[in-house]
């Protein structure tokens, strides 16, 4: 009996930091090893175009690949895009700068293919809302890039949460700080205007509403300028955001998540990033640089090598028997988001491909129609920063008020401004399912 076997032609926007980290190594391997799940048999997952503004990164990435991304077109500018949008493409991949992803979403989600945004997914709700609504109407796949939601350590402090080790989370902290030669280098034709909370903090954000559920119920945050900006501009060098949840229990937790992209460039880690999540009968504690590894090389490390490396995330290996690879929990989420293509297209029979579609949607790690917290966050953060590059600082938005789901308080003014009108969770908050 032969074993089926499916072409699954993958779509491309954006070619920056990301791509080479994450998609370029994902389709590396995929070349090399195609998909094979008993349901669907085997998947030939491709790279067939590549869209950017300017097609320069895509060009270098394309000779420094020799072969080993395969064959796939280079498209510029809009003509490029629309061309991706009419092609043979089952999906399409967003990689691009945030404020971009709602509308190369939206014009995805209508050309009725599958799509798959980095992190935050959109800044808005109704933006969240109108994407959602597309993705239902051509029961295609929406979903978002939460790569830390499979790092092994949050894996293992969710499965404790899940199974009742860890009981009842009451407060947190999470940060991650990036050097100034990302934000001054690698986000320069950006970053005006945007801010590293939207940027990072998203994860953590994703993280804790994922891990422990409950409901938002207040955000508030603060910030820093004068580095990659002016002080008194709307370009944000640190942000200090802070998430207050409420719980079946009748308890409350606080979780501040700080984030800042102009950390020295010499110091030990790449990135630095920690946590501590406080429990009524524990403390999790989780470093990413400090996972047993140091290395020194002369003249090389801290800068061109760093000291302390995360091995974990994503890194490069001389495999025992001898292929060099790259691998990781950064790479890790998109081979699933192709699996879960895969499945809902040729998991079983045509006619009950709107219940392996819906079964997929259900997977609230990463679906479109989960993301409402996280997107919250985001909108009302936002919102606080803009306020106080303009003067007002110290505003505080909360969620599900009477007055509205997203709802930003001033002090000193009476009548608060209603960022998004819908309830957030409505009657009671979703419940969590595992990935």
């Amino acid at each position: 009996m032969s074993i089926p076997r499916h072409p699954l032609r993958i779509g491309m926007v954006g070619a920056g930091m990301i791509f080479d980290e994450t998609y370029r190594p994902a389709f590396e391997k995929l070349r090399r090893q195609p998909i094979y799940v008993r349901e669907t048999g085997l998947v030939d997952v491709a790279l067939t175009a590549l869209a950017s503004r300017t097609g320069h990164r895509a060009v270098r990435i394309q000779k420094e690949a020799d072969g080993a991304l395969g064959p796939f077109q280079i498209l510029t500018g809009e003509e490029g895009f629309e061309s991706l949008l009419h092609s043979d493409v089952s999906a399409i991949c967003i990689a691009t700068p945030d404020d971009r992803h709602f509308e190369l979403a939206r014009r995805v989600l209508e050309a009725g293919k599958h799509v798959l945004i980095e992190k935050p997914s959109v800044l808005s709700l109704a933006e969240l809302d109108a994407l959602d609504a597309i993705a239902r109407s051509h029961q295609r796949l929406a979903k978002v890039v939460y790569h830390k939601l499979l790092d092994p350590d949050h894996k293992k402090l969710r499965t404790l949460v899940v199974d009742g080790v860890l009981d009842q989370v009451t407060s947190g902290y999470c940060s991650l700080l990036e050097p100034k030669s990302i934000a001054l280098g690698q986000f320069t034709e950006w970053i005006a205007g945007r801010n590293p909370g939207t940027y990072v903090a998203v994860h953590y954000i994703k993280l804790v509403d994922f891990t422990f559920g409950g409901r938002l119920k207040r955000i508030s945050a603060s910030g820093q300028r004068g580095t990659v900006g002016t002080p008194v501009g709307s370009t944000w060098d640190s942000v200090q955001l802070r998430l207050e949840y409420e719980y079946d229990s009748g308890r409350d937790a606080t979780f501040d998540i700080h984030t800042s992209w102009v950390h020295p460039d010499n110091f030990p880690g790449y990135v630095e990033q920690e946590v501590q999540f406080r429990f009524v009968n524990g403390v999790w504690n989780g470093h990413s640089r400090k996972r047993g590894v140091e290395l020194t090389v002369e003249n090389r490390t801290p800068t061109e090598l760093k000291s302390t490396i995360n091995n974990h995330y994503n890194a490069r290996f001389l495999e025992p028997w001898g292929d060099r690879t790259q691998r990781g929990y950064g790479v890790e989420v998109i081979e699933r988001f192709f699996e879960e293509v895969a499945f809902v297209e040729w998991g079983g029979d045509l006619d009950d491909r709107p219940n392996r579609w819906q079964s997929i949607r259900k997977l609230k790690y990463n679906d479109l129609s989960s993301d409402r917290p996280s997107v919250a966050a985001v909108q009302g953060m936002e919102a606080i920063l803009q306020s106080a590059a303009r003067g007002d600082a110290g505003s505080v938005v909360t969620v599900d008020s009477p007055q509205g789901g997203l709802v930003q308080w001033s002090i000193g003014q009476q009548n608060p401004v209603v960022l998004y009108g819908p309830k957030i969770y409505g009657e009671r908050a979703p419940e969590q399912e595992p990935i």
